[in-house]
């Protein structure tokens, strides 16, 4: 299966994304060889294999959601590159 520079660009398009010529060449060879890969890896013959989902068979671990009071905020907001009302500011993410 080839992907055209063409799918690149419209990849691009849809995950907002301005790349340069140099850059859509790139992905465009990129691209490429990971479809290569997987038409190779759909090839392997796995007859009389048995399916897995895991290396062993341990199962979700969860543990009790508990609220825990820290003691010490000012301690807590040494880490944070940016505070605001005693709070971790951060960027914003969304448009």
């Amino acid at each position: 299966m080839a992907i055209s520079k063409e799918e690149i660009i419209h990849i691009a398009k849809l995950a907002s994304l301005n790349l340069s010529e140099e850059e859509i060449e790139r992905y465009t060879k990129d691209m490429q060889e990971i479809l290569e890969f997987a038409s190779f890896i759909n090839t392997v013959n796995t007859d009389g294999m048995n399916e897995t989902t895991g290396a062993n068979q341990k199962s979700n671990v969860f543990r009790k959601d508990e609220v825990i009071n820290f003691q010490n905020r000012e301690l807590l907001l040494q880490n944070a590159p940016s505070q605001d009302e005693g709070m971790f500011r951060i960027p914003k993410v969304i448009n």
